[in-house]
């Protein structure tokens, strides 16, 4: 089972120094709001490969002040992990040691992988197609890390299509070239989103009646569908290059790629009601939310050969009723792996008790609890 055993940050964020030594359980984190809980999550998180649970540039990173980069390390038992932000050259990289030897980010994913939940996802089903789309994409990332380089194949191709639209006149030779790299990173992206959705549903109909209610999902998108459907990597990316060839005089009106996996999204429905989660109430779609939540991880905890998951659950029990914080506690301490979670105040967390050991954050300062 992966849990960190230690953790220790130098100029990040409002840390300038902290040494945090853990015995395995799960951690939760509590204190005033400004105090530092959120930024030891996302340190976490730059553990993982990608960017991170905030999304942010790696200067955004570094310490007010501080005149050098910055750097996260942690212990996995027998394992050592260290990223950080070496300023030292002629740009801004992202360091990674693994072991004390140099590594790359790809190598991380053999080691760590990370599920999180952050306020800014509370209103990702009311909110447009791409929240969705985001939200599940990290989700398929956390299961199949070579989806993040995927995604960034396809980002890059259809910008050089894009550009090649505004222009108003498009090569034919050209195009076709572009649209042929922007297939083959596009039907992987749909495989890839199918596959881990198949998973997900399973997990989510695994799990147990109770505080948070089960979903039925299906993807959005005509190569995801196909992908749904059992259709192969040469099929879908055959469909998309035809797709983008037939639309190229609608597309450079346009300016802009008008279809492909860039503009799917993902559907939720509400199981007990059979409503569609947009029109869930608030608190139905935040208990909908930490279902999905836990059943990714339960799906990667499940999976054959990857590490167990690291959840991150930043302020999830805050709005969570007495029953269902005690429900939330008890589906994570019968998955492997290790959770983190966020909290105002120590009380929050009572129903967890000795299955978990509880750390007062405080101004860029964090000690365990007297009772640890």
């Amino acid at each position: 089972m992966t849990t960190l055993t230690r953790l220790r940050l130098t100029d990040f964020r409002n840390y300038e120094q902290l040494d945090l030594k853990l015995d395995g359980r799960h951690v939760c984190l509590y204190g005033a709001n400004g105090a530092g809980k959120t930024n030891l999550l996302e340190a976490i998180s730059q553990l993982g490969p990608g960017r991170g649970l905030r999304s942010a540039a790696l200067t955004d990173l570094t310490r007010h002040g501080a005149q050098g980069g910055w750097t996260v390390s942690g212990e996995l038992e027998d394992r050592r992990i260290g990223v950080g932000l070496d300023r030292s050259g002629s740009g801004n990289k992202r360091t990674v040691r693994i072991d004390g030897e140099t590594a790359s980010p790809s190598d991380l994913a053999d080691l760590i992988r990370i599920v999180w939940l952050t306020p800014a996802m509370d209103s990702v089903f009311r909110g447009s197609a791409s929240d969705r789309r985001r939200f599940f994409d990290r989700q398929v990332m956390a299961h199949l890390p070579a989806h993040g380089p995927a995604a960034a194949r396809y980002e890059k191709a259809m910008r050089e299509r894009n550009a090649l639209l505004e222009r108003q006149y498009v090569d034919p030779a050209w195009a076709d070239a572009i649209e042929a790299r922007m297939a083959e990173a596009g039907a992987e992206l749909a495989i890839g989103r199918a596959l881990v959705l198949e998973r997900l549903q399973s997990s989510v109909n695994d799990r147990p009646e109770g505080a948070f209610p089960k979903a039925d999902l299906a993807l959005e998108g005509e190569a995801e569908e196909m992908a749904v459907a059992g259709a192969g990597l040469a099929e879908i990316e055959e469909t998309l290059a035809e797709q983008w060839a037939g639309m190229r005089h609608v597309d450079k009106k346009a300016g802009r790629t008008l279809k492909g996996p860039h503009r799917a999204d993902l559907s939720v429905i509400h199981r007990p009601t059979a409503m569609p989660a947009k029109d869930a109430s608030t608190g139905q779609q935040k208990a909908l939310l930490i279902g999905l939540i836990l059943a990714s991880a339960q799906g990667l905890a499940r999976g054959a050969g990857g590490p167990t998951p690291f959840l991150l659950l930043d302020e999830a029990a805050a709005h969570l009723d007495m029953d269902r914080r005690a429900a939330l506690f008890d589906e994570l301490s019968a998955l492997p792996g290790q959770a983190w979670l966020t909290g105002t105040e120590a009380f929050l967390f009572e129903a967890f008790a000795e299955r978990a050991q509880h750390v007062a954050v405080d101004a860029g300062a964090a000690r365990l609890d007297s009772l640890d």
